[in-house]
């Protein structure tokens, strides 16, 4: 199989290593295993590419340094070096400087084990914020909001950590429209709830590493079906944004041992404000009704009228 994701023209070098790692991401699945393998890395450790050589980074991604040559001229390079180098100069005109938050974060580390690790969260939690909104764009986000506006109908499904989210995510939803709902319902599992599925849906659907074999499955019935796929997950190379329309990476990194939830609530909050700044004006109009029958029944807490 020959590898070919770009023209074979060669890409300027000076390309922002994001719109690499798309062209990349965009066209995996037509890359020979060994290649597949060495872009597969690249997109889940874009920071070691500047930074270390071909033969070291190789070696991590456990391919022949040829296979990182193949991948760089799949992309349009003439060769890895070339590869590297918007990658390489990122790293030289370097990030902005937040050196009050680097004297909060350090200052964190002081009294003990217990210090190091309140450090160690806060510092992956910014950092998870920090990288989804530099990745992420407007348009793109609009783009998944639109389709879930006019879906027939939208599924929402997350398992394990994101279960919570996910769900969530519809229920804000269903106070402004009524074609949202989470999956899976009751009992059931993920394809059950899609077996009715086709053209003109949504499935909006979420799994980070290790990945959900249910969600993968889901994603794969989905798609056969002629269902829309908004995908989130931690990774480029992720079986669920390879088959996804609008695919949007997570950063869930953690010094726990669960993937941090932090930026994905970040972004389905912002996916949320996405959809109601689309949506008609009746939309406003059901959010505030369903306010209303709350107060009316009282639901929430009034401190001039409580209930006995």
């Amino acid at each position: 199989m020959k590898e070919m994701i770009v023209p074979s023209t060669t890409v300027d070098a000076a390309a922002a290593p994001a719109g690499v790692l798309e062209r990349l991401a965009a066209g995996l699945e037509t890359l020979t295993p060994q290649v597949r393998k060495a872009a597969a890395y690249v997109l889940e450790n874009p920071n070691d590419v500047g930074v270390t050589s071909i033969r070291e980074i190789a070696e991590s991604a456990d391919v022949k340094p040829n296979s990182f040559v193949r991948m760089a001229r799949a992309v349009g390079f003439d060769g890895y070096d070339e590869f590297r180098q918007p990658f390489r100069d990122r790293i030289r005109e370097g990030r902005e400087n937040y050196p009050d938050r680097v004297r909060w974060l350090q200052s964190l580390s002081h009294g003990g084990k217990l210090a190091g690790l309140y450090k160690a969260m806060a510092e992956a939690s910014l950092a998870n914020i920090e990288s989804l909104y530099s990745a992420a764009d407007a348009q793109s986000l609009k783009r998944a909001a639109d389709a879930i506006l006019a879906a027939r109908q939208t599924f929402v499904l997350g398992v394990g950590v994101a279960h919570a989210v996910a769900r969530n995510f519809a229920y804000l939803a269903g106070m402004a429209v009524d074609n949202v709902r989470a999956i899976p319902r009751d009992d059931g599992i993920p394809i059950d709830s899609i077996a009715r599925a086709g053209q003109g849906d949504v499935l909006l659907a979420m799994t980070f590493r290790p990945y959900r074999r249910e969600v993968v499955e889901a994603v794969a019935v989905a798609r056969d079906r002629g269902v829309s796929i908004v995908g989130l997950s931690d990774s480029p190379a992720s079986p669920v944004l390879l088959r996804a329309d609008h695919r949007f990476v997570i950063p869930v990194d953690t010094p726990q041992f669960f993937a941090s939830t932090v930026a994905l609530a970040a972004f389905l909050e912002t996916l949320m404000a996405f959809v109601i700044a689309d949506a008609d004006p009746e939309a406003i109009e059901n959010i505030e009704e369903f306010h209303r029958r709350r107060r009316e029944f009282g639901i929430y807490w009034d401190e001039e009228s409580p209930r006995p």
